[in-house]
């Protein structure tokens, strides 16, 4: 069943020979038919350093404090959540031992009645 299925010798094809046949006949058109003389290639002009297209980042005293104020925000927002799922799972922790404590109490008792 994993073993590979390879065809029989005489359909297999010739080791170094292609599936596809060759393209043959196939004339492309010039690029332009203007007919004129190729002249010599001429060097490159030289390519000029454009300034930076946007200006650089300058921070104030004032957008300091706001993006200190807004990092410091969301640290305490994201703690908060954090703090409450873990508080979550605590008393949902603690609620689900105290019902299997009162239910083997409750199966004891009755086991001994």
């Amino acid at each position: 069943m994993f073993t590979p299925k390879i065809p029989p010798p005489d359909t297999a094809p010739a080791p170094g020979t292609s599936l596809v046949p060759p393209l043959t006949g196939l004339v492309h058109p010039p690029a332009c038919t203007c007919h004129h003389t190729p002249t010599a290639p001429t060097a490159p002009a030289p390519v000029s350093v454009a300034p930076p297209s946007r200006p650089a980042v300058q921070l104030t005293p004032g957008s300091l404090v706001v993006a200190a104020a807004g990092g410091t925000a969301m640290v305490l927002v994201i703690g908060t959540v954090l703090v409450s799922m873990l508080l979550a799972v605590a008393i949902t922790a603690a609620s689900v031992a105290i019902c299997v404590v009162v239910l083997r109490s409750l199966l004891n008792n009755q086991k001994g009645n």
